[in-house]
């Protein structure tokens, strides 16, 4: 019996060093508590990887100069103007002045982006969570082969874990093709231990420090939407020229320094296209951006090429007011939580979000529930289905109290919706990789760009009603039909939210 009382008492003094590190946080104590009083030493094992935020070269977050004069002109509306305000301290720097772009889904944000790399003259950065050795991927690894080997300077990062599965053979082209390439936090001693669960989930490319893409594409054959074992995929996009791109430019830097080198053996760098060429670009696969909707259709599966690429994408660009937010683990501050939570909160007519991962802490709720509350008209699009299970479960729990304060919730069912995207009062739109949920808000290293025009908030809400004639409301009758076990599994998953 004495280890059972062994076993107890290490356990209640691992729940009080719980409670004490998330005082902060009661409703994520809570929670911890609970898995550890289930689990006992076993939860609080999963609570340091999970919530140890990571240590290796701690920096502070990016800031902007204190600049007083740095906001919008009087042409906007007032919410516009209090929002900027309010955030300005949270930017990277402050309010830039920019052409935007709102690319809409894979394969017209891959055309536009490989024909940007095409047009490079000095250094391309490259940043994804999920780089995959496919189709996709190939054929963008090649043309940055390419165009290293024209004298193109080229950083490419990649996530440990969401890369995981990118070849060492394409890794060892890349270099010896003279492409620096790092990881973050890869799967290896002691990234393993201390940050497994940090990850690096953005998704940014900077060419020339003038032009940037960012938002919720990955490089992969699924972002097509061509791929029959996945089906038709909705995303989000946005090409910046001008200011904002040194902003993420910055980010990138930052993200670079925390970045492990690859260490594989390099074989003698190619310092000429005309050096052995064929060992690094295999000529059937060179891009032909004129072609290249119909070659992917035919290679990537069966799906209706027309339908896939059918969604129009502007090709005007926006003149525009940026600020741009990087999510950083290793702060306490969750930057992107805050600047939702203002842009909420400050709405005084409409808000229209578009999420694949809905699973927010108690103020997002909150902040959504009063702004109904206020005579803001609250639009929430979600997935049907979502390619995370877990999360589908926990999202669920939400929707009950959400539709009685009177938020209109819609469920896409054309296929797998992953666009982030929010619109406020028809002239704040805001598009990046985060999403809302605890991981998102305190876990990845995150960016997000809120945009201040009524021509990109235009282009962003007639994109969501086009959604919205793919999905269906959500009734509360449609809640108060689920199952006992359908409850039961959906509120199990919602104590697990602090690991979504």
């Amino acid at each position: 019996m004495e280890w059972i009382f062994g076993l107890f008492l290490f356990n209640s003094v691992f729940m009080l060093i719980i409670a004490i590190r998330e005082v902060r946080r009661p409703a994520v104590a809570l929670n911890w508590l609970t898995i550890n009083f289930i689990f006992p030493v076993i939860g609080f094992v999963f609570y340091l990887i999970t919530s140890n935020p990571p240590r290796i070269n701690l920096r502070k977050r990016l800031t902007s100069p204190h600049n007083e004069s740095d906001a919008l002109p009087d042409s906007f509306g007032r919410s516009a103007r209090v929002i900027a305000q309010a955030l300005k301290y949270l930017t990277v720097e402050g309010i830039r002045n920019s052409q935007l772009q709102v690319l809409i889904n894979g394969i017209k944000t891959y055309d536009k982006l490989m024909e940007s790399i095409q047009n490079a003259k000095k250094t391309i950065d490259l940043e994804y969570y999920i780089y995959r050795d496919d189709q996709i991927g190939n054929r963008i690894t090649d043309l940055l082969i390419e165009r290293a080997l024209d004298g193109v300077h080229i950083r490419f990062i990649r996530d440990g874990w969401g890369s995981k599965k990118l070849s060492k053979t394409q890794i060892l082209r890349m270099m010896d093709a003279g492409i620096e390439c790092r990881t973050i936090f890869p799967l290896r001693f002691p990234w393993i231990f201390s940050t497994l669960n940090n990850r690096d989930h953005c998704k940014i490319v900077v060419i020339d420090n003038m032009e940037a893409f960012t938002g919720g594409i990955n490089v992969g054959d699924e972002y097509t939407g061509l791929n029959p074992d996945v089906g038709y995929w909705r995303d989000t996009h946005v090409r910046i020229v001008g200011e904002a791109s040194v902003d993420l430019q910055r980010i990138f830097e930052a993200h670079w320094n925390i970045a492990s080198p690859e260490h594989m053996r390099k074989r003698s760098r190619m310092k000429t296209k005309t050096e052995n060429k064929s060992s690094l670009i295999t000529p059937s696969t060179s891009p032909n951006l004129s072609s290249m909707m119909t070659e992917w259709s035919s290679e990537l599966g069966t799906i209706d090429s027309t339908d896939a690429n059918s969604v129009p994408t502007s090709k005007k660009t926006h003149e525009a007011y940026v600020q741009t937010f990087e999510g950083n683990p290793e702060i306490p501050t969750p930057v992107i939580r805050e600047a939702y939570y203002t842009a909420l909160t400050q709405a005084t007519k409409t808000i229209d979000i578009t999420t694949p991962y809905f699973v927010p802490d108690e103020d997002i709720i909150m902040a959504l529930k009063t702004a109904v509350a206020r005579g803001v008209r609250v639009r929430l699009l979600v997935p049907r289905q979502v390619n995370q299970k877990l999360v589908e479960l926990a999202s669920f729990t939400f929707y009950g109290e959400l539709l009685e304060a009177g938020v209109q919730i819609y469920l896409y069912n054309k296929g797998m919706l992953h666009a982030k995207s929010l619109v406020v009062d028809e002239e704040v739109a805001e598009v990046g990789a985060a999403n809302y949920d605890m991981r998102s808000f305190r876990l990845n290293y995150e960016v997000c760009e809120f945009m201040y025009s009524k021509d990109v908030a235009r282009d962003l809400t007639e994109q969501f009603e086009r959604d919205l004639n793919d999905s269906v409301p959500l009734q509360m009758e449609d809640l108060l039909q689920r199952s006992p076990s359908q409850r039961l599994m959906q509120q199990g998953a919602r104590l697990l939210f602090p690991l979504l």
